[in-house]
């Protein structure tokens, strides 16, 4: 069944509780907003370096193959996005391509994906809090007392609308761009270590690392950009502010990421891979200490925990409005569907994800888990989730366009059949690349952590179980699932009293 396109409602009469999300953010918000899922700075002075470990010099080869990558992912993920003008994203796709109970199973595993990976970068805004300050000479403290004043200013602005958090956001982002551009900028103009060379652009050299295990770390710095379809209700134009702020979010990051690899390896040259195996953590601090000057690696620290703070912003946005989708549906309570009257904010979903996750985490602070374990775990958990979701879209893509010809006629076999299958069979391989390794992912032995991908299937099934009763017991919510409607408690009150009892 089609997902019907919605419409904005106009302001609820007294007593009734509006469900639909509203706001005028721009392109150049949107965009910066998703990218700070992405956590530039951490990126480049967390993954890169790994990057370099498995590929070696050739290490910007696998960010220019993951962004084309990624770029045929978008082709179709894009098309569903111009024939479903709903803010449901994978869950409203995956229900349109795959059926109701592929669909809420989807809905479930990315909450679950998404709630992983604000979990894990709590743990790390709060290790690198606590090493900012002792580095500064400041005095030792807890991890988990950072993670709660993150956990905090987060809560209080995912309270508010959008555009608030956008702004927030976009300081952050051209603060932590800024200084990466610096960086690449002064390191190429310098000619690195021992002078510029098209070496590291070699796909030759590229075959002689582990290429595998280089483009599951290089896809996933890439996990975020996808949430621009679920701003849909919330930007200007959102039949072209989404698809545009797509490729532009993936060619953003794809060419940042591509040429601070670049650099990086330049910075080292021939001792690129040694400097990246023995010294990860510090190798990007140390090169714009010595190319840029000694006190921007101590910018770069601090820009470190504020792109941190950022990361959880938008993860948090990300998720609340999954749950406020959810509650739209009645797949979740339905006041978890509620907006702010004046924010104009999904507030209960949002206060919902701030105790979730809190919750959570509780029991790892009581039993004294290792916070890194923590950060590994559950970030590498929900990346995995991610990764699996963009393989189901990829796939609802071609089933949904097989299925309505009527629209398929819009689009050329490229955007519907071909980049869409091409984009599934890569993500599919990638998946079975992480479970095969999920210690380099989450850390750890092998083997050991493989129990961790049971929360994933966990969620996903409870997801497509809650669609099976649904169906049998509450057809008329079944009826309803991936539509996000966004109408107002008494109006679907109304539908299920005129509904037939045997509607599916």
């Amino acid at each position: 069944m089609t997902a019907e396109p919605t419409v904005k409602q106009s302001e609820p009469s007294s007593g009734r509780k509006e469900t639909r999300l509203s706001g005028r953010m721009g392109m150049a918000s949107l965009v910066l907003s998703v990218l700070a899922f992405s956590a530039p700075i951490v990126s480049v002075s967390g993954y890169i370096p790994f990057t370099i470990i498995f590929a070696g010099q050739a290490a910007p080869v696998a960010f220019a193959v993951a962004t084309v990558l990624l770029m045929i992912f978008a082709v179709g993920y894009i098309a569903m996005t111009r024939t479903l003008p709903t803010p449901g994203a994978f869950y409203a796709y995956i229900t349109s391509g795959l059926g109701k109970a592929a669909g809420l199973g989807a809905a479930f595993l990315a909450v679950i994906a998404y709630l992983a990976l604000l979990a894990g970068v709590y743990v790390f805004a709060g290790i690198t809090a606590t090493s900012l300050i002792a580095s500064f000479g400041g005095p030792e403290t807890p991890w988990w007392l950072w993670s709660l004043v993150s956990w905090a200013v987060v809560g209080v602005l995912g309270y508010f609308h959008v555009e608030l958090s956008a702004k927030v956001l976009s300081l952050v982002m051209v603060l932590e761009v800024a200084l990466v551009m610096i960086f690449n900028v002064a390191t190429l103009a310098r000619g690195g270590a021992e002078g510029l060379s098209l070496a590291p652009f070699s796909p030759a050299e590229f075959a002689k690392g582990d290429m595998p295990i280089t483009m599951v770390f290089v896809v996933m710095v890439f996990i975020g950009f996808e949430a621009t379809a679920l701003y849909r209700d919330e930007v200007k134009a959102p039949d072209t502010t989404v698809p545009r702020s797509t490729y532009l979010a993936v060619i953003f990051i794809g060419v940042l990421y591509t040429l601070s690899c670049y650099a990086l390896v330049s910075a080292y040259g021939s001792a690129a891979v040694d400097t990246a195996t023995n010294e990860p953590a510090t190798m990007f601090g140390n090169a714009i200490g010595h190319f840029v000057g000694p006190a921007f690696s101590q910018i770069a620290f601090v820009l470190i925990a504020t792109s941190a703070i950022a990361a959880l912003l938008s993860i948090h946005n990300v998720i609340a409005r999954y749950v406020h989708n959810l509650g739209t549906d009645r797949a979740l309570p339905s006041y978890l569907a509620r907006v702010h009257p004046r924010h104009k904010s999904p507030h209960t979903a949002s206060t919902t994800v701030s105790a979730v996750v809190a919750i959570g985490l509780i029991p790892f602070l009581l039993a004294g888990t290792d916070p890194s374990v923590l950060y590994g775990q559950f970030g590498g958990l929900g990346s995995t989730g991610i990764l699996a979701l963009m393989a189901l879209v990829s796939l609802a893509v071609i089933a949904w366009f097989r299925r309505r010809r009527e629209l398929r006629s819009k689009f050329t076999v490229w955007n519907v059949v071909v980049a869409p299958f091409i984009a599934f069979a890569a993500f599919s391989i990638i998946i079975v690349l992480v479970i095969l390794h999920f210690e380099l992912v989450v850390g750890g032995d092998a083997g050991q952590s493989l129990g961790l991908l049971l929360v994933l299937a966990g969620a996903l099934v409870a997801g497509m179980a809650a669609a099976i009763y649904f169906r049998i017991a509450r057809p008329e919510i079944y009826a309803r699932l991936g539509t996000a409607r966004g109408q107002t408690d008494e109006e679907f009150q109304d539908e299920i009293a005129t509904s037939s009892a045997g509607q599916r």
